[in-house]
């Protein structure tokens, strides 16, 4: 067994080696707290044949036992993925995959198993430096090493990889990765911050990197293996040239093509031809030729870029795509927008709900209750494709995850507008962004459905082309220039700061000019894209949609919530019944009532009024006979509060039978006499009647 460790904000920060998993090709214990992973790494001997892609997969899973917890459910283990593995996953996976050497084929996955969770909220942290340590130490071709930590922003303040406690206190909170070089993944959100204040937590976070990646880096110059030797594919000089000679004019005519598919029918149509050519022999070669075709295609579109400024669809490099909105239409919904951005649209809708839609969810850091959801939809008719549906995959997760950081911030507080509210974004067509036009449908479609957001949020995605000392900052980029392209750098906010932000990079990281510049040129984006929406819907309607329900609270005594539910909850499933209303109560003796008229809640309202008042004694109430027995009348005095008016006291006059003076139903006014230690409430009608002369009674 061997370990090496250091210190961060007094603990030591600890990684072990040789005792766990040892036949993994690199595996890994990083403990911080009492938080403790175990990452190992393992890569097949062979390459895959017929791929050229890296497969690699990455799975972050956390053991309930790591809590001290038995899984729900009937039986008893851990299930599928729950959000936020899915979600850690792609955290830690974004930050290594550059780092893999062109042409290693070879099968390679990741795992990364809590085994024990404290309340440090660093599982994620240590995922990525243990991974980064077992693929260090193994014979995995991997390049260098690869740090991470969490800032958050408290005011002023910085606070370095915050625990569960301190994040509850932070505006912002941002999970930043990188080499010792530059930083290669960020991703964050929370209240708006502005661009300088990114930077300056960018630095503080690069520095923690650095003393993650020397003790890394100390491991590995103890236990490291040779890695294995990657040739990357070679092409035969004559093949390549006979490829350029077929198809480099044609190419370059193609890529200026705007529209998406005719340009990718125009290029696969070339592509098709040339293999026709040149695949005629008894070796098939085809994959060759694809390759150097495609990377043919790279450099002619980035050369294109960085030598004369012009995108595939023409643009200049800080040009935005047209944008279109609209917004209600769709009629039974509670909000719809449709945001247009070039070829990407996406089609947002509104729904308002209850308590009963709110999200339970049971993480290791405990039970939570979720009311803001936003799900994104990626169908496959978006890029013209066929495929099955599936559940959502990891890339919806993730989009929906980092749309929904961005609205968050701007919703009301839930004592001023207690719904449940759910986004879904289905995107209809799609060229690049459609995460952020999530966002942009998403605000619109918030504001169409009358919620009170505090300010409108847009978003935008960033690129980057770089060669040698040329660096060009695209703007709003397109599927294109994501996937050719060196960067993908997402931002959201308001007119006021940034709400939430994603970066990923496919060369080794990115400098701290670069992230000036695109952070300076996404500033400038979004506030036009805000212009633009604001043309559309400046600002949230003043009324909920007419199908949406309407919520309306009331506080009550707390003590009181025991007579409101009844025994086995009779109570308040009568009132549900009888009104058709929805009712949640919270422990503070506040309810909200659900109903679709007014009517209907107003009817709630005073029931559940009449169950927590209290009778006063000498008051007058205009009642309702609701039972006649032989001593005397049940009359309800309001709604759940009965009392009895005693034979003796409906009139001065001696009464035979009850029925000879009153009715099932008649309305009396009547007086309280008494209110017992019970509660039970006494009535006097002829006491009323001598107060109301006029014969009101």
């Amino acid at each position: 067994m061997t370990h090496v460790e250091i210190e961060v904000k007094g603990k030591p920060l600890y990684l072990e080696t040789g005792r766990f998993a040892r036949q993994a090709d690199g595996s890994v214990i990083a403990r911080y707290g009492d938080t403790v992973i175990l990452a190992t790494a393992v890569a097949a001997k062979e390459p895959k044949k017929n791929i050229d892609f890296f497969p690699l997969t990455i799975d972050y899973q956390e053991k309930a036992y790591a809590a001290g917890k038995i899984p729900g459910g009937f039986f008893k283990r851990e299930g599928r993925p729950s959000e936020k593995e899915v979600l850690t996953s792609r955290l830690i996976d974004r930050p290594i995959r550059p780092l893999f050497p062109h042409g290693f084929y070879s099968e390679t996955q990741g795992i990364v198993s809590v085994l024990s969770f404290g309340n440090e909220n660093i599982s994620d942290i240590l995922g990525i430096i243990g991974m980064s340590a077992a693929l260090g130490i193994s014979d995995i071709p991997f390049e260098k090493p690869v740090g991470a930590a969490r800032i958050g922003i408290l005011k002023d303040s910085f606070v370095v990889n915050p625990d569960l406690q301190e994040v509850e206190e932070c505006d912002f909170i941002m999970v930043v990765a990188g080499s010792e070089d530059a930083v290669g993944m960020v991703e964050g959100g929370g209240l708006e911050i502005t661009e300088a204040v990114l930077l300056e937590a960018l630095d503080i976070a690069h520095e923690e990197i650095k003393k993650v990646i020397a003790l890394q880096k100390q491991l590995i110059s103890m236990v490291g293996r040779p890695k294995r030797q990657v040739n990357p594919p070679k092409m035969d000089d004559t093949l390549t040239s006979a490829i350029s000679g077929l198809s480099l004019e044609k190419i370059k005519q193609a890529i200026i093509i705007p529209d998406k598919l005719r340009r990718q029918d125009t290029l696969n149509d070339i592509l098709k031809d040339v293999i026709t050519a040149l695949n005629t022999g008894e070796e098939d070669i085809s994959k060759d030729i694809m390759y150097f075709f495609n990377k043919l295609e790279k450099d002619l579109v980035r050369n294109m870029i960085l030598q004369q400024g012009i995108r595939a669809d023409g643009r200049r490099p800080d040009e935005i795509r047209k944008i279109s909105c609209d917004v209600g239409i769709l009629p039974r919904t509670h909000g719809s927008a449709l945001f247009v951005r070039g070829e990407t649209q996406c089609l947002a809708a509104v729904t308002l709900g209850t308590a009963e839609d709110e999200q339970r969810i049971d993480a290791l850091e405990g039970e939570s209750k979720k009311t803001f959801m936003l799900h994104y939809n990626f169908p496959p008719f978006s890029v013209g494709e066929v495929k099955p549906l599936r559940s959502p995959g990891r890339r919806e997760i993730g989009h929906g995850m980092l749309a929904e950081k961005a609205l968050k911030v701007v919703l009301p507080e839930r004592n001023k507008f207690p719904y449940t509210i759910r986004i879904v974004a289905d995107i209809l067509e799609s060229n690049g962004s459609s995460s952020m036009a999530t966002v942009c449908g998403g605000t619109l479609a918030l504001m169409d459905a009358g919620v009170p957001i505090r300010t409108p949020v847009a978003g935008i995605a960033m690129g980057l082309i770089q060669e040698g000392e040329q660096t060009v900052i695209l703007k709003d980029i397109l599927g294109l220039e994501d996937h050719l392209g060196d960067m993908d750098f997402k931002v959201t906010g308001t007119e006021e700061g940034i709400t939430a932000f994603q970066m990923d990079v496919k060369i080794g990281g990115v400098s701290r000019e670069i992230m000036a510049g695109a952070l300076e040129k996404a500033k400038e984006g979004r506030l036009y894209i805000l212009q633009r929406m604001k043309e559309i819907l400046a600002s949230p309607r003043e009324s909920l949609a007419t199908h949406a329900p309407r919520i309306f609270t009331i506080q009550i005594n707390p003590e009181k919530i025991r007579e409101v539910i009844g025994s086995g909850g009779k109570v308040i499933r009568g009132i549900v019944e009888q009104t058709g209303v929805k009712i949640d109560i919270e422990d503070t003796g506040i309810v909200n009532i659900a109903a679709v008229d007014e009517g209907s809640a107003q009817k709630a309202i005073d029931i559940i009024k009449g169950i927590v008042a209290e009778a006063e004694v000498g008051k007058l109430y205009m009642g309702k006979v609701k039972r006649i027995v032989d001593f005397g009348a049940f009359v309800e005095i309001f709604p759940g509060t009965e009392g009895l008016l005693h034979i003796s006291q409906i009139s001065d006059k001696r009464i035979a039978k009850v029925t000879d003076v009153l009715k099932e139903g008649e309305e009396v006014l009547v007086k309280v006499i008494e209110v017992d230690k019970m509660g039970r409430v006494r009535l006097s009608k002829r006491e009323a009647v001598k107060e109301q002369p006029s014969g009101n009674g």
